[in-house]
């Protein structure tokens, strides 16, 4: 079906960003494929982003539905092993297995079988039938030891279907052939495979978190131990004398400054007597005039002029 250019272009940008967002932001990259669900809803396309847009956000009954008008249109088998696992999402794993027997599957490419196989072990899980499981993995695409793209995820199953029936030391070792096969990153083989051997994976951040609360708690530690040390003896003995010492020190300085305040204040009395002295003497001359006065009586200078005021007059005879 043909659309309009400028429609086209709007369908296009759409479907650019669910491609792009699928993995790292997946309700982002579903509310792209609704729109380009409502621009296009009857371009094959256009249903089969919607699809897997559903699927990457677990919304399987909208994901079934997708597929399946995605296959009426263009009447490819390709979506069969993602629909079956739909049903599984849906919680019917028996109708995943019914879709595993079907002719569908021989249409199939290689690819395709081996996905229809991880679907059905999966189902067989679900169901309970952990060995049954085992036994769904094991065909000649898990022994081959050439290295395709589904190789790793085949391995991984078939290591994680062996642990569950208590085969732990098969499923190390098919954890590690994962593990090998896994170049893109697509498994958390490698994680897997350090549990069972048992090392343990620290945050490095909470290491130098940690270390930094040790390095403080040293210090905290080791001032505590300078106060609470126990001194020699000799140390016990010089310093009772060394603080004696200091405080004879102390007290020179004390009386040093004692004496120097007192001659200062001499200093400062002797300064006072010397701006007094001429006032007092000032004083004293007022004080004999006034004796003066108040000894000679003022009539005697009428009686004789050549007599000294206050002193008896000879008698020559």
């Amino acid at each position: 079906m043909s659309l309009p250019k400028t429609l086209a272009e709007d369908v296009a940008r759409n479907l650019v960003m669910v491609a792009r967002l699928l993995d790292e932001d997946p309700e982002q990259a579903y509310a792209y494929s609704r729109v380009a669900l409502r621009l296009a809803s009857r371009v094959a396309a256009v249903r089969e982003a919607a699809g897997f847009a559903s699927y990457a956000t677990e919304r399987y009954g909208e994901a079934l539905a997708e597929f399946r008008a995605t296959r009426r249109m263009t009447g490819t088998v390709d979506l069969w092993p993602v629909m079956a696992d739909c049903e599984r999402g849906l919680g019917r794993p028996e109708r995943a297995l019914e879709m595993a027997g079907a002719p569908e599957v021989h249409k199939l490419d290689k690819a395709g079988q081996v996905e229809m196989r991880l679907v059905a072990a999966g189902a067989r899980q679900d169901m309970g039938q952990a060995d049954a499981a085992v036994v769904t993995l094991q065909s000649s695409e898990l022994a081959s030891n050439a290295v395709h793209p589904w190789t790793a995820r085949l391995r991984y199953a078939y290591a994680d279907a062996l642990l569950a029936v208590g085969r732990d030391s098969e499923a190390r070792d098919w954890f590690a052939k994962a593990a090998e096969a896994d170049h893109d990153g697509t498994t958390d083989a490698s994680d897997r495979l350090a549990q069972l051997d048992g090392v343990q994976f620290v945050d490095a951040f909470d290491e130098e978190s940690a270390g930094g609360d040790h390095k403080d708690a040293a210090e905290s530690g080791a001032a505590a131990a300078a106060e609470d040390r126990v001194l020699p003896e000799g140390e016990l003995d010089a310093r009772p004398a060394q603080d004696a010492v200091t405080d004879t020190k102390a007290d020179e300085d004390t009386e040093a400054d004692e004496d120097t305040d007192a001659d200062d204040a001499d200093d400062d009395q002797d300064g006072d007597d010397k701006a007094d002295a001429p006032a007092a003497a000032a004083g004293a001359a007022e004080d004999a005039n006034d004796d003066l006065t108040d000894e000679v009586d003022p009539s005697s200078f009428l009686d004789s002029p050549f007599r000294a005021p206050g002193r008896p007059e000879r008698d020559d005879d």
